[in-house]
């Protein structure tokens, strides 16, 4: 299996859909619900995709961020002084579940990017091209999160990504109005998890299928060459589901893989998306801490 060690986490959309209360927090940064050996904690949807992808074998780290995402990147800098402090005031499980997520980060290799202006989800990723290199990596964007158990889903878009038919992979799912996405039209069953791709499209006012683009990716480098070459689309931004569009047009081989049942993407970018995402989330946690006790 090709093993991808690169993953580019894109944190720099304005969330103005959220406002005011992501005025000076990254909506990235809200928190969900998430199951731990002291029960059911909160911790940042950041962390919680930082986490997934860190158990999955990820230890290089592209993060894009952009004008007031400071915090993050605080975040993301362990403090032992306040770590000291926990320990020192009895608070024995919080102390532990910030000295866990603190030794995922002293082995990791973190790369902090910033994108000058909101230019679109294409344009994010291109900025990350120096910690790309050469080197297949994964991207995500860092307001969706998917339940799965044991972090299935990855598991599967690297199972479809090493497959020597494969070149390029990315999750999807089916939904009742895919208008707010990017689209897909599937083409012939592919030999591992999921279907070939046949074409996408970023919003379309008449979608030509019900299946849309999760925003977890698995990309061979070209990519990034391919972002180059690719100019503004919808909205005036640089759209990665053209540069997606154009790795089919050159005849390379993408497949999409299928969510399953027991799997649910959250969505934090919208006031409803995010109630929605802390009940699936509060549910998902309290049951899984329930397993471990």
């Amino acid at each position: 299996m090709t093993r991808i060690s690169k993953a580019v986490i894109t944190a720099a959309g304005l969330g103005t859909r959220l406002l005011p209360a992501t005025k000076e927090q990254p909506k990235e940064m809200l928190p969900l619900f998430a199951p731990s050996r002291y029960g059911v904690v909160l911790k940042p949807a950041l962390q919680i995709i930082f986490e997934q992808l860190y158990d999955i074998g990820v230890r290089e780290f592209c993060f894009v961020v952009g004008r007031g995402k400071r915090s993050i990147e605080d975040y993301f800098t362990p403090d032992y002084g306040f770590l000291d402090y926990l320990k020192g005031a009895g608070k024995i499980a919080q102390a532990a579940c910030l000295e866990e997520f603190y030794e995922r980060i002293r082995n990791s290799h973190i790369l902090w990017v910033n994108q000058p202006a909101p230019r679109g989800f294409g344009d994010a990723v291109l900025t990350a091209a120096p910690f790309v290199g050469n080197d297949p990596f994964l991207v995500v964007a860092g307001d969706n999160y998917v339940l799965s158990p044991n972090n299935a889903h990855l598991h599967r878009l690297l199972e479809a990504f090493a497959h020597p038919e494969v070149d390029a992979a990315f999750l999807t799912e089916q939904v009742q109005d895919p208008r707010p996405y990017g689209v897909v039209v599937p083409s012939d069953p592919a030999p591992t998890h999921g279907f070939y791709v046949q074409s996408v499209v970023e919003k379309p006012k008449h979608p030509p299928s019900s299946f849309i683009i999760v925003s977890f990716y698995a990309f061979p480098p070209l990519l990034i060459d391919i972002l180059r070459e690719t100019p503004p689309g919808y909205g005036g931004e640089v759209q990665l589901t053209d540069a997606i569009q154009q790795l089919i047009r050159k005849g390379l081989r993408v497949v999409a893989v299928p969510l399953r049942d027991n799997e649910f993407r959250l969505d934090i970018g919208t006031t409803e998306t995010y109630w929605r995402a802390l009940q699936a989330s509060y549910e998902h946690a309290t049951r899984s801490a329930e397993r471990q006790k």
